[in-house]
């Protein structure tokens, strides 16, 4: 339901308006003025294969596997947790923030155009309501008048009006300087650890022993004593639902 709520809104386009067919779902028409059916299959295909892409971008995703890749860094321990089990996390803490907005675009754009209600044009409007209101929500106002100043496009009269166009790299932009905000925090700590571990060390005389053996353990204790999956993943959640 998720999946092609956000494919309904992401691959929705006048250029593939349905008419007819049992291909008029996925706004594949065989009209004598029309792209041929194989040709626009192979359209399809090829925006769908960018379909994991740009749900990647336009969620909190982007946001918390920033964050627990700088998180990994801190710790030093170079491939543990793997990116395997990170971006696993990710993908599941992603799907739990998400799933009202993919529910509202499914009840708003996909049912009524099963129903008949509403033509495919109709429906992608619909269904890009609820996403718009998300990436509304973390877009900062510098990076949207960026983006309306290259787009040339007029200023809205509210966020409402913004078009998908300019709310999504704003978006991503966004996203990024929080990722990278919330990862210099976590840096914080670790590294004064490594500065106190580099400074003892070197004050003994252990110039040969890599300071970073010595405060890896004592990294990896604090993280462990303070919780620190549970202080970082409810934090990154609670970020989202402010």
């Amino acid at each position: 339901m998720k999946t092609r709520a956000l494919a309904l809104c992401l691959l929705g386009s006048p250029a593939f308006a349905a008419t007819s067919g049992p291909l008029s779902l996925f706004g594949i028409s065989a009209g004598k003025n029309s792209v041929s059916v194989p040709m626009q299959v192979v359209i399809l295909l090829s925006l769908m294969t960018l379909l994991p892409a740009a749900v990647m971008c336009v969620t909190p995703f982007l946001r918390i596997t920033v964050v627990l890749h700088f998180l990994r860094q801190a710790l030093g321990t170079q491939t543990t947790p793997s990116n395997q089990v990170l971006l696993g996390l990710a993908l599941f803490l992603t799907i739990l923030i998400m799933q009202p907005v993919a529910a509202e675009m499914y009840h708003r754009g996909w049912e009524p155009m099963e129903n008949g209600k509403l033509t495919t044009d109709q429906a992608m409007t619909e269904a890009s309501q609820p996403l718009q209101q998300f990436l509304s929500r973390y877009a900062r106002e510098k990076d949207i008048r960026l983006f309306l100043e290259l787009s040339h496009a007029p200023a809205p009269h509210n966020r409402a009006e913004l078009d998908l166009k300019v709310l999504i790299p704003a978006y991503i932009l966004s996203e990024l300087k929080t990722g990278f905000q919330i990862g210099a925090v976590l840096f914080l700590p670790f590294l004064v650890i490594d500065l106190v571990v580099a400074s003892v060390t070197l004050s003994v005389g252990m110039v040969q022993l890599p300071p970073v053996m010595v405060s890896a353990p004592f990294k990896i204790l604090l993280f462990v004593l303070v919780d620190g999956w549970n202080l970082v993943v409810g934090s990154l959640m609670k970020s989202f639902y402010q």
